[in-house]
Parts: C-alpha cells; sequence; structure tokens
C-alpha cells in the first residue's frame, strides 16, 4: 500500500521511544501476561502463522487500553533437528532448498554461515524479530526474548527436571521409540516439530507369528492374535522379493523391510539370503496354536512395509482376505501362473471363530455385501476392516472352536491368546508405525527399542485429578476444548521426555547423555520470560542459575542471605527477580494453534500443576486455528505459502491485522485468500476515506436528533466491543468496529449531521476502538484529528449511556425506506409519488395500554380488549379494535418491551414530516405524509388502513 510502509515505520518507532513495549513491575496496576506458543526454527515464518501471532498482540493491546499493565514476551523453540536439517540442506547444496531462502531474503553471503545450525537459529531469530514482529508493530517485551537452546534458558529446563523428579514424576524403562537413523529418537504428534510427515502416526504393537515349514518358519504380523482360530492360508505378495534371516537359533522368512525393522527392535538379527515371493507359492506351512498346515497363496496386498510384510489369512473375520480369497477362487489361471493344484485352492474353506450380535457367521461376507463390494483394492475395505474389527472387539465372543478361549469376550481372549503363543515360542512382538513417517532431515523414521528410556508420569492419577479440577477454573477457548481438556488429559501416559542423537537442545541434568525433547523443555517457559531479561543484559549468568537460585525466585525457598552467597547474585537482584514473578506470574493467556490441543497444552497444563503452587496456576488458554492452503495446512519448512514481507508490501500491515481478525472465526481454518485480503485492504481505505471527509471542511451545524442519535450508536458499539473482549471475540469486536461504526457514520452525513463537537467526540470513539486491530491506521487518523499523544496509550472509552429513542427513531426512517424499496422489487414500480400513511391515534394507545398491562398485571387478549372496549373512542372501531388486539399482545410477548415503548410514544406524523426533504431525495420521489386519522388524506385504495405502530403504509402513483 502506497506511503503505508513510513506510515507504519514511523509509528513503531514512537511506541518503542516511549516504551510501550517495554513491561515492568507496577503495583499500582493490575497485570496481564500473555504469549503465543513460539515457532520452532526451520525456515521463513509466512502469512499463517501470523494469524496467531496478531491474535495475540491486539488482545495485548486491548488490555492495555483497559488499564492492564501488560506483558507479551516471545521467543524461538529451536530445540530439536529443525535447525540441524535446514543446516545440512544448505551444506549440500540442496538447490531447491537454497533457493527458498534467497527467493524469501536471505542474502547470499549468509549461506556459508547457515551451514551451522546455531549460527542459523541466530539468523532465524533475527529475521522473526525484525522482519516479522516489529514489521507487525507488535508492542512485545523485545529485552525478554530467548530461544530454547540459549544456555540460560537450558539451566530453567534443568531446573524443571530436577522438581518433577522430587515429585516422583521422572521413571525410566525400556521403549518402543519412532527414531531416525541419524538423529535418534523422535516425537511424532500433530506439531510435527521433529518430524517433517506423519505427525498422526502412532506405534503399534503387533504379534509375530511363526508358521513352521521345515527348518525355518515365515512370519506374519497380526494385529487380531485371537483370531488365529480361523487361520485357513497364507499370503505372499509375489512381486515382492523377500529374505531370510538368523533371529538366535531360528530362521525367519520377512520382508527386506521388516528385517531392517527387526534389527532396531531385538537382538542378535542377521540378514541371511533373498527369495522371491513367488517362489513360496504353493508351500505348505504349519499355523500356530492351531497347529495345522495351511497353503500360501499370492496376495498383492501384501505390503513389505507394513509389518513383516507377510500376512495370516482369517477371511471369516477380515473383509480383505474373504474378497481376496474369492477372487483366487474365481481365477482360472493362478494353477498354471504358480503350480498350485485347484485341489489345494478349494480345500481353503473359511471358519466361523467369533460370534457377533448383529452378524451371522462371517462377519466379513457380511459388511462386503453391506457396502456393496465385489473386487480387491476397493478402498471402502477399509473401513469395512475398522468397522468389523471394532465391532468384533467390543461385543464378540469366541466360539466353541476356540478351544480353551471359547466363550471369551474378544477382548479377553486376545491378550491371553497372544501370551499363551508367546509362551510357547510360536510368536513374539513387534512395534510398527501406523504411517509413513519421515525425519525433518528426509530419512525414513522407524521404530527402535531404547532400554532405559526417561519418562515423565503423565499418567499419575493424582497429577491428572489435580490438573483437570484446576482447569475448571480456568478461561479455556473454544467451549469445545473447555470441556475436552478433562479426557485429554485422562488420556496422556508416560511421555518419553529425552532423546540420544544428534539434536539441539538442553542436557538432561540426571544424565548428560539424553537432550530433553522439544515439548517437554515448552512446558513452563512462560515463567522464564520474566527472568530472561536478567540473562539477556548480563545481570546473571547461567553459572549463577543453580537450582538454589530457581527454588528461591520462583518458589521463595531458602533464606536470601545464604542463597545470593551460594549462587553469586547480590540480595537485591534476587529480591528484585522474585518479585517480579511474584507480581507477573500466573500466565494469564496461552495462545496456541489447534495441534497444541493434544501436545503442547496438556503437558503445559501438568507441568505447572506438579511444579508451581496454586497461586501461580495458569488462567487460560486460547486455540487458533491455521490458515491453509490450498487444501492443506501451509508449512514453513516445505517452502510454501506468501512471505511475510510480500504480503506487507502488498497489502499493509493493519490490512493483514484486520484479515485475520475479521475474516472467520478464531476456531475454524481459513484458506489463504488474496482477493479476501484485498477487500479488507479497500475497507480500511473506505474508513480513512470517511475520516479525512469528515475532517476535510468546517462543520457548523447545530446539535440535533440525530447527534444523539450517533454517540448512542457509538456507545452501543463499545458496550459490543467490551462484551466480545472479554471473550477474546476478535471477529464480533471487529465487525461492530470496521462495519457497523462505519455505516453509522455513513448515515449519520446522508441524515446532515455536521457537528463538529459530536464529530470529535464520535472520533475520539472509533479510533480508539480500531486501535488494538489496525494500530497504525489508528494512530495516523488521531493524529489527523488533531488529539494529544498517543492513541495507544490511551484508554478505551466507557460504555456511554444508549438513547433508545433515538436509536428507534432512525431505525424507524431506515425501516420506511426498506420498505419502500422492497415494494419497487416486487411490483417493479418506478414511483413519482409515494405517499405514507401513519397508524391512526387508537392503536398507538392501545399498544401503550398493552404495555401498561405488561408492566402492572397479566398481559392477555380477553384483558387487553375489556380494557379497550372500556374506552368510548375505541368502541367505535369496534371488530377492527378486537383484531388488533390480537396483533398487539402477541408483538408484545415476542418482543423487546423497550423498543415497543419507544414504538408507542413516537410521535411517527411529526417524524416523518421532519424528514420529508431526506425522504424525497434518497427514495428518488415525491414524498407526501398523511396520518390515518387524516379523514381528508387523499388515499384512493384505502391503504391507511393497514398502518400499524412503527409500520406506515404505503401507496404509489
Amino acid at each position: 500500500m502506497s506511503g503505508y510502509s513510513e506510515m507504519e515505520k514511523k509509528w513503531q518507532a514512537e511506541w518503542s521511544k516511549n516504551g510501550l513495549d517495554r513491561a515492568d513491575r507496577d503495583a499500582g496496576k493490575p497485570k496481564f501476561m500473555i504469549i503465543f506458543a513460539y515457532p520452532g526454527v526451520t525456515g521463513f515464518l509466512h502469512v499463517g502463522h501470523l494469524r496467531g501471532y496478531t491474535c495475540a498482540d491486539a488482545i495485548g493491546r486491548y488490555k492495555r487500553m483497559t488499564g492492564y499493565n501488560v506483558m507479551f514476551p516471545v521467543g524461538t523453540h529451536a530445540t530439536g533437528n529443525g535447525a540441524i536439517s535446514l543446516a545440512s540442506r544448505v551444506a549440500n547444496k540442496d538447490s531447491d532448498f537454497i533457493d527458498y531462502l534467497i527467493r524469501n531474503g536471505c542474502p547470499e553471503e549468509k549461506l556459508e554461515d547457515l551451514k551451522d545450525p546455531m549460527k542459523a537459529v541466530d539468523f532465524f531469530n533475527t529475521i522473526y524479530v525484525n522482519e516479522y514482529w516489529k514489521r507487525f508493530g507488535f508492542l512485545a517485551d523485545w529485552r525478554r526474548f530467548t530461544s530454547s537452546v540459549y544456555a540460560d534458558y537450558g539451566k530453567f529446563m534443568q531446573w524443571q527436571f530436577r522438581k518433577l523428579n522430587e515429585q516422583g514424576l521422572l521413571i525410566q524403562k525400556p521403549y518402543f521409540s519412532p527414531a531416525c537413523p541419524v538423529h535418534g529418537p523422535v516425537a511424532i504428534d500433530a506439531s510435527e516439530t521433529d518430524i517433517s510427515k506423519g505427525g498422526n502416526a502412532e506405534v503399534q504393537e503387533y504379534t509375530l507369528l511363526k508358521f513352521k515349514r521345515g527348518d525355518e518358519y515365515l512370519v506374519a504380523a497380526t494385529l487380531r492374535p485371537e483370531t488365529v482360530y480361523g487361520q485357513v492360508c497364507f499370503w505372499v505378495n509375489p512381486d515382492v522379493e523377500y529374505t531370510r534371516i538368523k533371529k538366535g537359533d531360528e530362521t525367519w522368512i520377512v520382508s527386506k523391510e521388516a528385517a531392517e525393522k527387526l534389527k532396531l527392535q531385538k537382538d542378535c538379527i542377521k540378514v541371511l539370503s533373498p527369495i522371491p515371493g513367488k517362489e513360496m507359492i504353493g508351500w505348505m506351512c504349519e499355523a500356530p496354536m492351531i497347529h495345522r498346515d495351511v497353503p500360501v497363496l499370492p496376495a498383492s496386498f501384501s505390503d513389505p512395509n507394513i509389518g513383516s510384510g507377510l500376512v495370516t489369512s482369517v477371511p471369516s473375520d477380515a473383509p480383505d482376505d474373504w474378497i481376496s480369497l474369492e477372487a483366487l477362487k474365481k481365477d482360472p489361471g493362478l494353477a498354471e501362473r504358480y503350480g498350485v493344484p485347484r485341489s489345494i485352492i478349494d480345500s481353503v474353506i473359511p471358519i466361523s471363530i467369533i460370534s457377533i450380535e448383529g452378524y451371522g457367521d462371517f462377519p466379513a461376507q457380511d459388511i462386503i455385501k453391506t457396502m456393496g463390494i465385489t473386487k480387491p483394492g476397493d478402498p471402502r475395505l477399509d473401513e469395512a476392516k475398522k468397522q468389523v474389527y471394532k465391532d468384533g472387539h467390543h461385543m464378540g465372543r469366541m466360539k466353541d472352536i476356540c478351544g480353551p478361549f471359547a466363550g471369551m469376550k474378544v477382548e479377553e481372549a486376545k491378550d491371553k491368546m497372544k501370551q499363551a503363543m508367546i509362551d510357547s515360542g510360536e510368536a513374539e512382538t513387534f512395534h510398527d508405525l501406523t504411517e509413513e513417517v519421515v525425519c525433518r532431515c528426509g530419512m525414513p523414521v522407524r521404530v527402535k527399542k531404547v532400554d532405559d528410556q526417561w519418562f515423565i508420569d503423565y499418567g499419575n492419577e493424582e497429577l491428572t485429578e489435580r490438573t483437570s479440577e484446576h482447569c475448571r477454573s480456568m478461561e479455556i477457548y473454544p467451549p469445545e476444548f473447555n470441556e475436552n481438556v478433562h479426557s485429554t488429559l485422562r488420556w496422556f501416559r508416560e511421555r518419553a521426555c529425552v532423546r540420544q542423537g544428534n539434536w539441539l537442545g538442553t542436557r538432561f541434568p540426571f544424565d548428560e547423555k539424553w537432550i530433553i525433547e522439544a515439548i517437554s523443555d515448552s512446558t513452563l517457559y512462560p515463567l522464564y520470560y520474566i527472568v530472561s531479561p536478567y540473562a539477556n543484559s548480563g545481570k546473571i549468568s547461567p553459572d549463577n542459575m543453580t537450582e538454589e537460585f530457581f527454588d528461591h525466585v520462583v518458589l521463595g525457598k531458602g533464606d536470601v542471605k545464604k542463597v545470593s552467597e551460594n549462587t553469586g547474585v547480590s540480595e537485591d537482584l534476587l529480591k528484585e527477580i522474585r518479585d517480579d514473578i511474584r507480581y507477573w506470574y500466573p500466565l494469564d493467556v496461552n495462545l496456541g494453534g489447534k495441534e497444541h490441543m493434544t501436545v503442547h497444552f496438556p503437558v503445559f497444563l501438568f507441568n505447572h500443576r506438579a511444579i508451581l503452587p496454586d497461586d501461580m496456576q495458569p488462567g487460560g488458554i486460547l486455540v487458533n486455528w491455521y490458515v491453509t492452503g490450498k487444501k492443506n495446512k501451509i508449512s514453513k519448512s516445505k517452502g510454501g505459502a506468501q512471505p511475510i514481507p510480500g504480503a506487507i508490501e502488498q497489502f499493509g500491515v493493519d490490512t493483514l491485522r484486520l484479515y485475520y481478525a475479521h475474516v472467520a472465526s478464531m476456531f475454524v481454518d481459513v484458506e489463504w485468500s488474496e482477493e479476501s485480503v484485498m477487500m479488507y485492504r479497500q475497507r480500511l481505505e473506505r474508513i480513512m476515506g470517511a475520516v479525512e471527509e469528515l475532517l476535510s471542511s468546517e462543520r457548523t451545524g447545530e446539535k440535533g436528533d440525530i447527534d444523539e442519535w450517533l454517540i448512542s450508536r457509538f456507545n452501543g458499539h463499545t458496550s459490543t466491543v467490551r462484551s466480545a473482549m472479554e471473550k477474546y471475540d476478535l471477529r464480533q469486536m471487529a465487525t461492530a468496529v470496521y462495519f457497523e461504526m462505519l455505516n453509522d457514520i455513513k448515515w449519520y452525513g446522508r441524515r446532515g449531521g455536521n457537528n463538529a463537537s459530536t464529530i470529535k467526540e464520535a472520533l475520539s470513539i472509533w479510533i480508539r476502538l480500531m486501535t488494538p486491530v489496525t494500530p497504525h491506521v489508528a494512530e495516523e487518523m488521531w493524529s489527523m484529528t488533531g488529539f494529544d499523544s498517543l492513541v495507544s496509550s490511551s484508554l478505551i472509552p466507557d460504555a456511554g449511556p444508549i438513547s433508545c429513542s433515538s436509536e428507534y427513531r432512525e431505525a424507524f426512517i431506515r425501516d420506511v425506506m426498506s420498505d419502500v424499496a422492497q415494494i419497487k422489487k416486487v411490483t417493479s414500480a418506478e414511483p413519482k409519488k409515494i405517499f405514507l400513511y401513519t397508524t391512526p391515534s387508537w392503536k398507538a394507545k392501545v399498544m401503550r395500554m398493552g404495555l401498561d398491562m405488561a408492566e402492572s398485571s397479566t398481559l392477555d387478549i380477553p384483558s387487553l380488549t375489556k380494557k379497550c372496549m372500556a374506552d368510548e373512542a375505541m368502541r367505535k372501531n369496534g371488530k377492527a379494535v378486537s383484531e388488533f388486539v390480537k396483533k398487539a399482545v402477541t408483538d408484545l410477548t415476542r418482543s423487546s418491551s423497550v423498543s415497543k415503548k419507544d414504538m408507542a410514544e413516537t410521535d411517527e406524523y411529526s417524524l416523518l414530516v421532519s424528514a420529508k426533504d431526506f425522504l424525497r431525495e434518497e427514495l428518488c420521489a415525491d414524498v407526501e405524509i398523511f396520518s390515518a386519522d387524516d379523514g381528508n388524506a387523499y388515499d384512493p385504495q384505502n391503504k391507511s388502513k393497514a398502518a400499524v405502530p412503527g409500520r406506515p403504509a404505503i401507496y404509489f402513483e
């Protein structure tokens, strides 16, 4: 936007010069502390990130303008392998990635520095602060900036883990962890902090079933060991090359991919020789548990990347198996291609093993028929499988054929049958991922056994209950998350909190071979923003930040003199830091993306409850949804989306801020659209044009009804804004400020409003209400209007009185114009003359009587009719009065009594007469106004009889 860049820089400099971004303790003011979830350092940010960040700044600005002392700190979350992967791609001269860096503004001479992960972090820290957050006008306290890879931050994280250990919440045990071959174990969750693909994957346990053939075993992986009594054949993919491996004293056959996975989970795995899948077809092998020979048959759906790459077949309860077996039996060329005798294929007959209510003997057959599936490969087979498995697990019972497990519920039999086969040496466990996962470095992630993994015990029942109980006192938005957070907390169990390998982060204080992982080091960090400026200014160093130091400044433990002697921090400074923490904490709002609802927010809550006292527990959580590209979330590490500097130059900062605030509720995804953003630019330009017009000429008009109306309307909008912002509803706030208030200003002008005092008062209200969302434009207009100081340092006005009568009068005029427009539209008429007939006085009197009855007694049709008929003048209208009473009672019981009172008391005839010239101009026709009481009124079609309070009758000529 032409000229906007200079304007933005001018006001940002003024805010900084006046210290609006700095948050210092002030005992005379209530405090408000808000953060957004600090971003990982994996590349340039994009327009999607700024949605949540801008909302946080707008909320902080609003709170500042309502009398709060606001702290809004920022930082970055560089823990993990994001910066390492970034540096590696630069070092390896990845041309696409280097092009992405240069395209987003990275100087070519900086590329050499970016080969060093820590220099890459420093580079992007500077970009995030200077090119994004400062450019967007955030009033963040830059003195408090920190990053999770700074040494001082690490000291605080180590203190956190010592406190968790004191609470008995750190445990150590074997673990099957997703792991990258380069970086070691990774965390898989929706935030995708460590990975570039597969954030919804889970680690699931398979049972490896050993099918004996001579002196070797074909090994199938199953998730349903309870179905082994229904095994009738064994599936091999004829197009896959499998491999023999040595596992202890046994020889196994599995896919090559499975062999690599098994190396990570079991000892003494040695790869022997390859074997083509087609070579195994026609073999016979002995199924575990049932000890019956079954044939090996071809199946293209046997995926070498899933499980062991080999599958046991239970067609009775597996839709894939049923449809594939049917297809094989109908294939006349099978015997010729693989040399499998037709008699063997025909001998494979499904066995019914599980009784499920609502299904017949063969649940797989039933659901295939129900869904209309007719051939292998139908994508609906996956849905069919899930439904049969779910129903079988929850409602199924094992049939008599299942030997000692007959009659058991499926969910009980599953574990017992698995354990029986493990005990007999016929099965083992194996872990695999539910979908493909890729590390940020580009390497595939697989499951690896870690013998001595450390966990935080989030399954602790006492901690869960205390955390859940605190959540009931918090402000959590959206309401759905407020309801669901309790079940999310109960769903949590132990979480692996450290990892080995090539990572950036903090060393685990109890064993420095481990690095604290990215989610576990981002829970208490809001508290550290209170300490960070003392480290950043050099007043304290990491060496000073011992356990004793944090115990004292955070928890108030220890004698200050002794703590000073032991840490080297002066008593005065210790007291200052302690007082800061007691003033600023707890955190009032933690704002983050929706991916954090199941990842960051729960552990943020758990760790606060575990470590900090009651008066330091967080006050609120606010979740924002994404700005997406076409069909997908935008990813900064994948180089998508509109770069922020380009968007700023194209649209202007305040356009983008208004777009984020208003385009949709924070709790829905928004698809990025330049056309939509341009509409907000035009909206701001219309507002600025309207203000310039108001200020462009001398205003000499006297105050009148329209002035009272405008200030009343603006007072109402102020009340709406205050109410909306209590719920952090920026969209409702922006609707009132940028749409309804502009419409009111335009109406004021159309109605002849021209009073200088009214205009100045209205602009004082309006500009201040704009400031949280569009502060640069607001400052410019505040200055143009001639107000003193900065609008950002002023206070949001209190909502003044509402003039219901003046608002009703203007609404009445608008309704008349709307009715005329509607009649024109329906009739396609273009009248030269419009006749308006106001309600007869007796109808207004009925309305007043009804209002009096509603206020003093019960209002009903018989009572009001009786009262009206007692009036001699009304009795003359007889039937018409009775009919109108019914309408009046209905209206008065359904509508606001305040608006009806204004309706009954308004002299509609005089009001329309006073607005006659205005109506002529707006309606582009001559206008004549009559009262329905006027016996001499021109009324050729007797339209006046339709006039009622609030709605004149209308006639066109």
